[in-house]
């Protein structure tokens, strides 16, 4: 409850009604301090943007690898759709016989290839399986490298 002042006009504020004020401000003093701290922490404010680019980068690529599939199937159709079936038939029989062919050269290779480096062969494979994202990106690059290194002997 106020108590009312000297001069008459306001009441004084009571003991419990300061005790409120004081921790009001105090709270709004702690909110505006860890706003403070948080525009200063530049490092978590750089984590926080390379995150969300990160991510966003990541949206962009799945959607790009959606439409570059998309097309490849489009245009592998079109080829299908517009190649006479003779010619389908032949390249049907000549991909079985590579295959049959590089089957019995894989045999033969199995059969001649000492132990040792049929195992180191082996490991190497399978390194290659498991890190396949950076070999393929690897190989894209030296493409890509090759392709520009070309364009410029051309100029």
């Amino acid at each position: 409850m106020n108590t009312p002042s000297q001069d008459g006009k306001e009441p004084a504020p009571t003991p419990e009604e300061l005790r409120e004020q004081v921790e009001h401000t105090r709270d709004e003093l702690g909110q505006t301090v860890e706003a403070l701290a948080a525009k200063a922490d530049v490092k978590a404010q750089a984590k926080e943007k390379a995150a969300e680019l990160k991510e966003q980068a990541a949206e962009k690529a799945t959607l790009i690898g959606d439409q570059i599939r998309d097309k490849a199937a489009h245009a592998a159709q079109l080829v299908k759709d517009k190649t006479p079936d003779p010619i389908l038939d032949k390249t049907a029989h000549a991909a079985a016989q590579v295959r049959d062919t590089a089957t019995r050269a894989a045999q033969l290779a199995a059969e001649k290839t000492p132990d040792p480096v049929r195992e180191k062969a082996e490991s190497a494979a399978a390194m290659a399986k498991a890190n396949r994202t950076p070999l393929i990106a690897a190989a894209v690059a030296f493409v890509v490298f090759l392709i520009l290194r070309r364009s410029r002997r051309c100029r």
